[in-house]
């Protein structure tokens, strides 16, 4: 695989590449890529991994001259580290879906641990901050499961109490209620397959979008089943949700524990059942970190200045 990289500026290609070119030597030693530069462009050749884990350190490189005006060995060395705790090696068996984008593949060794842990158990735990693609990458699971007829139907469910919002206060008839509550399952849905084709499975009830108090009573045979938010629901919500599972299913839930809407005292059902389903065969859970935020890159400088606030440290403003 090859690959270029335009430099921001040429002017300090130099400090860049460090003396007699050292910094590029030391990524070609370590990566085993063959690497050179010619008019203001990086060149990159090797295995995809490799060639993907080089381009990242060189823009991270770039990034950090700009910073701090110099740049030393030992920078590269940190970069070198950084991208490589976030590259994950090309695989053959990413994830198909149905839209034009084809298929789906994780960004981070985080991400590609969770799809391997959906994929081995029948029911998988997801916590992590926003932005990590709990969500996305369980429905495209699910999505990717129907395409190969191995399941027959998806559901994709969320808990009452969302933000401070109850769905009995919302406006309107059941539909506008739900709706605006959904969404996000719905954008992540639309982004997997033709509106047509959504459309047609929905009506259908091949797939489902619908509020967790809905599944009670229920057994969902040869079906990927979806709670998503779930560090909102209750102990005994949490409970009728797992107990619907049924031949031949798999079961996913995702959740942000840091970010409960549940009245006060009241004990999250997500943590709960992590802690009491810990260690059973078939059960996996998997937690995202910031360093999984793969949304807009200030996604992971506000989740990081919370945090920093939440335990009084001083943010990082020039990061």
């Amino acid at each position: 695989m090859e690959l270029k990289i335009q430099l921001e500026s040429d002017a300090q290609r130099q400090e860049l590449f460090g003396r007699a070119d050292a910094h590029l030597r030391l990524i070609r030693e370590t990566l085993n890529v063959q690497i050179g530069a010619r008019n203001g462009t990086v060149i990159v050749n090797g295995g995809a991994t490799a060639v993907r884990l080089a381009a990242d350190v060189i823009d991270r490189m770039q990034k950090r001259l700009i910073e701090r005006g110099v740049l030393s060995e030992s920078d590269v060395r940190e970069l070198m580290s950084q991208s490589e705790s976030q590259i994950v090696p090309t695989r053959a068996d990413v994830i198909e879906v149905y839209s034009h984008k084809g298929v789906i593949e994780p960004f981070t060794k985080g991400q590609l641990r969770y799809i391997e842990t959906m994929l081995k158990n029948d029911l998988t735990f997801c916590v992590g901050p926003a932005g990590t693609g709990k969500t996305y990458l369980a429905v495209a699971v699910a999505v990717s499961m129907l395409r190969k007829k191995q399941i027959r139907k998806i559901v994709l469910a969320r808990p009452a109490v969302e933000a401070g919002e109850r769905l009995g206060f919302l406006p309107g008839d059941l539909q506008a209620k739900v709706n605006p509550y959904l969404r996000p399952l719905f954008d992540s849905l639309e982004d997997m397959m033709e509106f047509g084709q959504m459309r047609k499975f929905m009506e259908m009830d091949i797939i489902e979008i619908i509020p967790l108090a809905f599944m009670r009573g229920r057994t969902l045979n040869e079906a990927v089943i979806i709670c998503d938010e779930a560090q909102n629901t209750s102990t005994s919500q949490m409970l009728m949700f797992l107990t619907r599972l049924g031949r031949g299913s798999k079961m996913i839930v995702t959740g942000d524990i840091t970010q409960v809407d549940l009245e006060e005292g009241q004990v999250s059902g997500l943590v709960d059942a992590i802690r009491t389903l810990g260690g059973i065969n078939g059960i996996g859970t998997v937690e995202l970190e910031k360093a999984d935020i793969v949304r807009h890159k200030l996604v992971h400088k506000i989740v990081q200045a919370y945090d920093d606030k939440k335990h009084g440290k001083p943010s990082q403003r020039g990061d």
